[in-house]
């Protein structure tokens, strides 16, 4: 079964050669030609890693089902990027996210920027997210097979390597279109493996009434089923801290950057959103990849993860739980399937982090500052180069990570109250980019200050809270300081990109008074309403399935019965206003 599921990724690597060899933009971009199904299916694939269920498997361990909350809390940004920012990327024009540098900011505090950005995160932060998805297929690997911590790095680097000549034979093309293919594996076999982690204890019911022992271990501070925190406990055994969860909610989801879910858009979403074939496209597939994301994957892993407390409690590596279970109780004859499964979920991943790593260093440094003028074949050739040396660069970082959760997290407080610049660059003239830059040092500085300065703990979610608090006031205070004290951007340069971009006119009075043949654009309260809508949609399928499956039925449909009055909201609201004004 997995030298089947490899042959056919490497087949559609080797069909896509040609057209993704024509040119940087059909490399990187396909042409941006991509219908909104396929861009935000593999959205959804990509952001479904062989690390995903293993690090969800150590969330419920430490803090129940509401430990989930680290990242269902990005939900709120996703669905910002759709009603506020999806359309606006795809305006741009631009290749990556980190070009838009210079066509927001002028000079060489924008060069600067778009080089820095384009080094920073395209190979430190890129080779540590590289990093722990290979590290979760070593973790995988040494169960299933018996075999040291680095033998299962030699079988990664084969697996890479498999993966990298796909990447760099296709392009996005094959990209793309693997994920899909991946995507349906993947989803079927982490179903199939909740429906015989769940009969291995017993059903539903047997193993609710098995975790009351779980809780009573824990002081009976609350439940692992709970889907928040008890809000009266401030015990410290409590499955989830209060000051944590309200952290969450209130500041890691449009604070911080984090890969799949930077606020406003970025990465590889952004990357996914330029090859759509126009705004309308962009926008569906980034409203699909949000609900698919949020509302449709998670059940399948957290019950297999609550399954694990119960069939190996105590784990020193409670992140391993998952594939314990999977090689306990999976029939043999579906094991194969369930490793071709976790390799399509690592290969899926690792493609595009290597396409859109290369599309940095290649796009953003070494074209725009080292060999501006050389033929398309020159650059997709160094694209090429530039993907085996993230491979490799991504090996050496996975052999010294311990945990994918802290890994997680390291991102996550990194990039504390860079949020607010990225947001708001698009809606107020007044940002430059010295803001970006003194946003980026200032968190960087202040989380590594606190960490190993004042040694805050970041396993510790009381710890971890307090770190986002204060790097988030400090960095805030830094970029709005440095913003008021540095000049704005030249009026020349403002007012292309409000005629390219089209942004709401709030925060764009003084420019858009220059322009007045742009028809001002005024929506930010239907596309507010929207985002509250979309929001009431994932939660409420998220949440109604879940009650559904933990036998709790009938406020189950009545949640279910909200996430889709949700939905009914936006589409008769995109229907009222008329794609040719959403999208256009």
């Amino acid at each position: 079964m997995v030298a089947l599921y490899f042959l056919f990724n490497l087949g559609i690597g080797l069909y896509y050669k040609a057209r993704a060899g024509s040119s940087v933009d059909e490399f990187f971009l396909s042409g941006r030609n991509i219908p909104w199904w396929l861009a935000g299916t593999s959205m959804v694939a990509t952001t479904f890693a062989a690390d995903t269920p293993l690090a969800v498997t150590g969330l419920v361990a430490t803090g129940g089902i509401a430990g989930n909350w680290f990242w269902w809390c990005f939900a709120a940004s996703g669905m910002l990027t759709v009603f506020f920012y999806a359309r606006l990327w795809r305006r741009s024009g631009v290749m990556t996210d980190i070009e838009f540098s210079e066509i927001r900011y002028a000079g060489r505090p924008a060069a600067f920027l778009r080089g820095f950005r384009a080094l920073y995160l395209g190979i430190p932060i890129n080779c540590i997210i590289l990093g722990w998805v290979n590290k979760a297929m070593v973790d995988i690997l040494t169960l299933i097979l018996g075999v040291t911590k680095l033998q299962a790095l030699m079988i990664v680097l084969v697996m890479i390597a498999l993966t990298s000549s796909i990447s760099t034979l296709s392009g996005l093309w094959g990209v793309l279109v693997t994920d899909v293919f991946q995507f349906i594996v993947k989803m079927g076999m982490v179903i199939a493996l909740a429906v015989y982690a769940v009969r291995a204890v017993g059903g539903i019911d047997a193993m609710k009434a098995k975790l009351l022992v779980v809780d009573a271990g824990r002081g009976g501070q609350g439940s692992v089923l709970d889907f928040f925190p008890n809000l009266n406990s401030a015990h410290e055994l409590a499955w989830m801290p209060v000051i944590t969860f309200f952290v969450y909610i209130s500041l890691n989801w449009w604070a911080t950057w984090y890969p799949g879910a930077e606020p406003g858009g970025g990465g590889y979403i952004a990357q996914r959103m330029f090859c759509a074939r126009d705004e309308k496209h962009s926008l569906l597939a980034t409203l699909w990849f949000n609900v698919a994301h949020y509302a449709v994957r998670p059940w399948p892993w957290i019950l297999v993860a609550l399954t694990s407390l119960i069939l190996f409690p105590g784990l020193k590596d409670p992140e391993t739980g998952y594939v314990r279970v999977m090689i306990a109780y999976l029939p043999p004859s579906l094991r194969g399937l369930m490793v071709a499964a976790f390799a399509a979920a690592y290969m899926s991943t690792i493609a595009t982090q290597l396409n859109w790593g290369a599309s940095y260093l290649v796009n953003d440094f070494y074209r725009r500052f080292v060999k501006p003028s050389a033929p398309a074949k020159h650059y997709v050739t160094v694209s090429q180069l530039a993907t085996i040396l993230l491979t490799l660069v991504s090996a050496v970082v996975t052999f010294y990570l311990d945990s994918i959760a802290e890994a997680w997290k390291w991102l996550v407080v990194t990039g504390a109250g860079t949020g607010s610049v990225l947001l708001l660059r698009w809606f107020w003239w007044r940002i430059n980019a010295w803001s970006e830059v003194s946003a980026m040092i200032a968190a960087f500085v202040v989380s590594l200050t606190l960490k190993f300065g004042f040694h805050m703990n970041l396993d510790d979610p009381r710890g971890f809270a307090w770190i986002m608090i204060i790097t988030v006031a400090i960095t805030t205070c830094v970029w709005l300081t440095v913003t008021f004290l540095t000049a704005a951007e030249p009026q020349s340069l403002l007012l292309a990109f409000y005629r390219k971009t089209r942004p709401s006119v709030g925060g764009w009075r003084p420019i858009a008074k220059l322009a007045p043949e742009i028809q001002p654009v005024s929506d930010g309260l239907r596309n507010f309403i929207d985002w509250i809508a979309g929001l009431v949609l994932i939660y409420g399928i998220l949440f109604g399935t879940g009650k559904i499956l933990l036998h709790e039925v009938g406020l189950g449909l009545a949640l279910l019965v909200c996430g889709l009055l949700g939905g009914a909201v936006i589409y008769f609201d995109l229907s009222r206003r008329g794609w040719k004004v959403v999208s256009e």
